[in-house]
Order: structure tokens, then C-alpha cells, then sequence
């Protein structure tokens, strides 16, 4: 065993031998034509590597934790991001010969665990924008059929010679009675390869093809597939025939027809859910796309004041529509350009201006304001939290370990840090403002701050005779090293 599959066994789990099915998640990929030092399959869809949308989903969507994530270039790396999980394993593709090989690789391995499900689901890991819908609705469709074999197809509308996705080759309208049968998958750089005529045979009838009619073909092969079990005994006789020489899943589909075992297709339901990338142009188009989606399911909801240009991570978008469907009026605005991460919670009446950034486990209140620029955040095992009515200004930077109470204003170029030893505690009412920096200091209710450094303070509110506040003022004690500095003339 090398070094890499000890480090990967060490992050898988046995499976569940209660659940009958398993998914397949193959991850092994280069991913050259992306361009870029990040491996491709952890390239973010809306803030989540790819490869972990595609597990999450497969694995909810199928009802089953069982699940076996082929890995190969930075292996490790994609491994230790999906994570160590009930019923996961990882195994390693050395060297990358097709998808057939990774299967292969991956069935290899439930043979040496002794497990045998009933059903095996394959996806690719660059799938970014697979849904829990859409695996279920692919699963239950499926179950209820009689194949051996089921293909998930999407539908194309370019320029056919941008297509780089593989044609579902179909017996034609001629044949009446084996009229829309699968016959085989022919991949695009093979359908680029040929010269004359493509034939083919599906039971005792040979057909013809045409390499012009192959390229127009719409329907694409997504890479999606479900097999039974009895059909898997048959993936040792795929051969590297063809222009890649590697070893195509997609071959099953004719030997299959040829053991007289059916193979299905079903077409994805939306069509983007079976899309995946292979460079930049398409990754950005896939950004897009998730962004329209949560975009539609928050519109009447929340205010968005450019629907272009925001992020709010799948998690506070699932809380926001939980609260609309409790009859909640939350009166949400979020502006251009504002980014919303993952732990953040938004209570009714937040306004969040341009550009701001707020992330980690970050609680905002009723009718709390954060201003443009402003970027609040906290560390994992940490809580920021924002009491109701207070404002946070602009460009402020408030982070860590922290709370400000009700109706408290943090004016511009304030700059807060609370950590797990010194939190900060700001009170209610509370005025900071001018070009101020608090660390683990406790600040009482109705102080007023301005143009002060406090480090590890309690502040109390002061009055003067006639009642009002007293600013406190604080500066540290003289600077030093002022032998290195002069004026510019």
C-alpha cells in the first residue's frame, strides 16, 4: 500500500450494509483546460468545491451514506476536503485510464470490503450544480423501471462543435419497433475522428450514421449513470478502443444490449443540474447559473438590490425561506456586491449595504445596520453577535470573539477584535466613532468613545454635572522610535 492509500484509508469509514444502495464519485481527473494551481474539482460553485456539492448531494439524494470517492491528481487534498464520513471511502486512481477504469478501481475495493449493493450510482465530481431533487428524481425513476442500466441524459442547444459532451445514439424513427432505444454513447473526439459512415449494430439490425448527423445529435450523455448489480459483472469487458484509449463506462451501454440486459435513458427534468466544466468559461457560467437559482428563491422574500452581484451561502438562504414560510415579515435588504458566508444568521429588518462582508458564526438581530465596506467575521468555535437596532458603519472591521448590544453605533474606521481569552463586550447605547481600535475590552452601557486604543479595559460611563456622557479619549503612552522618523519637506 503507497503512502496515499494509507493516508486515505485513514480518512474512510466502513459502509453501512444496511443501505442497498452506493454512489460512485469519480474525482480523479486533471483538470488541465482549467488553468489553474487550485485542483479542479475543488473549484467553488457558490462558495462549496464542486466535488463536495456533488457528495452531499448524491448522498441525500440517494437516501444512502454509502459512497466511494475516486481520487487521483492531489488525492490528499480532496480527500481531507470532502471530509472522513459514515459509510465513505476513498480510494486512489494512480493513473488516470477513463472512467470505466476508475469504476473498475472503485468495485475492486467493495470486493476487498466484502459488500455488495444492489444498485450502484456513478457521477462525476465536476458536476457542480447536481441537486438533492435531481438525484432523487433520477433514483426513484430508476427504481421503478426494468433496467439494467439507466443513463441521465441533458439537452444541448450550441453550436454543435462546442459539444464536447458524449451523443446518446438512438435507433431511429425507421425502425418502428426499437424506435428511441439507446444504442450506444459515441464520445465527441471519436465522432471527430471519423472519415466515412459510423456503423453500428443494435440486436441483429446494423444502422449507419453519418458523422454531420452524429455532431448535430442534442441529447448529451451527463456522465450520470445507475447500474444494478448483475450489470457491473460485466465492466471487466470494456477495451480502450477508441481515439483516448482509455477504458469508457460508456461502453457498458452496447455490451449491455448485446447480453440483452435493457439500458435506459431518462432526461434531466433542468437541464443545467447535469452540467459540469472543464475551464474557466464554464466554471464562471456555472457561478452564474447557481447565483440566478438562489436569486429566484429569494426575490419576493428579501430585497436584493442588484441581482448580479451578491452572495449569501445556501445555508442562510434555506434559514431566510424557513422564516417566510412561518408568515415572518423579515424586510431583508442586501446590497450590491454584499456577501453573506456560511454560519451567518439575519434577523427581520437587517440592512446590509454595498460590499459588505459578513462571515462565520455571526448573529445579527432585528434592525441591525451594517454599513458599506464594513466586514464582520468570526473564527471557527466563535460568535460574533449584533444586538437589535445597532448600526455598524462603514469600512469598520469587527471580528472574533465579540458582542455589541441593543441600539449601540459603531462609526466609520473602528476597528474591534475579540478573542477566545479577551472578548470584547459592548454594552447598549454605546457610541464609538473616529479612528478607533478595541481589543478584549468590556465597554459599558451609554459610553461614548472617540479616537481611542483600548486594549484589555472595562469602560465605564461617566456623566458630567448637567448628565451628559463623558467621552473617553484614550491614547496609548507616547510612541516610540521617533529618531526614525521626519518630516518630508
Amino acid at each position: 500500500m503507497s503512502g496515499i492509500e494509507t493516508e486515505l484509508a485513514k480518512l474512510s469509514s466502513g459502509f453501512d450494509r444496511g443501505c442497498r444502495d452506493l454512489s460512485i464519485i469519480l474525482a480523479a481527473g486533471h483538470g488541465k483546460r482549467i488553468k489553474s494551481h487550485t485542483p479542479k474539482m475543488l473549484h467553488e460553485i457558490w462558495g462549496v468545491p464542486t466535488v463536495v456539492r456533488v457528495s452531499d448531494a448524491t448522498r441525500t439524494g440517494l437516501r444512502s451514506v454509502n459512497q466511494i470517492v475516486v481520487v487521483g491528481i492531489n488525492a490528499l487534498e480532496i480527500a481531507a476536503t470532502i471530509g472522513k464520513g459514515r459509510g465513505r471511502a476513498f480510494v486512489y486512481q494512480e493513473e488516470q485510464k477513463g472512467t470505466g477504469h476508475a469504476v473498475q478501481i472503485a468495485i475492486k475495493y467493495m470486493q476487498k470490503e466484502q459488500f455488495s449493493p444492489e444498485n450502484i450510482y456513478v457521477f462525476p465530481g465536476d458536476m457542480g450544480l447536481i441537486t438533492t431533487e435531481a438525484t432523487r428524481d433520477f433514483h426513484d425513476e430508476f427504481e421503478k423501471s426494468k433496467y439494467d442500466m439507466m443513463v441521465l441524459s441533458g439537452i444541448y442547444s450550441g453550436n454543435p462543435l462546442e459539444n464536447v459532451y458524449g451523443r446518446m445514439l438512438r435507433v431511429p424513427s425507421k425502425d418502428r419497433k426499437a424506435f428511441g432505444r439507446i444504442i450506444e454513447i459515441k464520445e465527441f473526439k471519436d465522432i471527430l475522428s471519423l472519415r466515412k459512415p459510423y456503423k453500428t449494430k443494435f440486436g441483429k439490425k446494423e444502422y449507419s450514421f453519418a458523422r454531420e448527423y452524429l455532431l448535430d445529435i442534442q441529447e448529451f450523455n451527463s456522465g450520470v449513470y445507475a447500474l444494478k448489480g448483475k450489470a457491473l459483472s460485466f465492466i471487466g469487458s470494456i477495451k480502450p478502443d477508441n481515439v483516448q484509449k482509455e477504458v469508457y463506462l460508456t461502453d457498458m451501454v452496447q455490451i449491455l444490449n448485446g447480453k440483452r440486459l435493457p439500458v435506459g435513458v431518462v432526461t434531466a427534468n433542468v437541464n443545467d443540474v447535469v452540467f459540469a466544466f472543464n475551464d474557466k468559461s464554464a466554471l464562471k457560467r456555472m457561478e452564474e447559473i447557481a447565483r440566478d437559482r438562489v436569486y429566484e428563491k429569494l426575490k419576493n422574500i428579501v430585497t436584493l438590490k442588484n441581482r448580479e452581484d451578491f452572495f449569501i451561502a445556501d445555508e442562510v438562504v434555506s434559514e431566510i425561506i424557513e422564516l417566510d414560510k412561518k408568515g415572518k415579515m423579515l424586510d431583508i435588504q442586501i446590497g450590491k456586491g454584499a456577501y453573506v458566508g456560511k454560519g451567518v444568521s439575519l434577523g427581520a429588518g437587517v440592512v446590509i449595504k454595498d460590499n459588505a462582508r459578513i462571515e462565520g458564526n455571526v448573529r445579527l438581530a432585528e434592525n441591525v445596520s451594517i454599513g458599506e465596506r464594513a466586514h464582520l467575521s468570526a473564527y471557527p468555535g466563535q460568535t460574533l453577535k449584533v444586538g437589535s437596532g445597532s448600526e455598524v458603519l462603514q469600512g469598520d472591521i469587527i471580528k472574533g470573539n465579540l458582542e455589541i448590544g441593543r441600539n449601540s453605533r459603531i462609526e466609520s474606521s473602528v476597528n474591534m477584535t475579540g478573542s477566545d481569552e479577551n472578548p470584547v463586550r459592548i454594552g447598549n447605547g454605546v457610541l464609538i466613532k473616529g479612528t478607533s481600535y478595541i481589543f478584549g475590552s468590556i465597554v459599558e452601557d451609554n459610553v461614548w468613545i472617540e479616537h481611542s486604543v483600548l486594549k484589555n479595559k472595562r469602560i465605564k460611563c461617566a456623566r458630567n454635572k448637567d448628565g451628559t456622557v463623558k467621552p473617553v479619549r484614550y491614547i496609548l503612552p507616547f510612541p516610540e522610535g521617533l529618531d526614525s522618523i521626519e518630516d518630508l519637506r
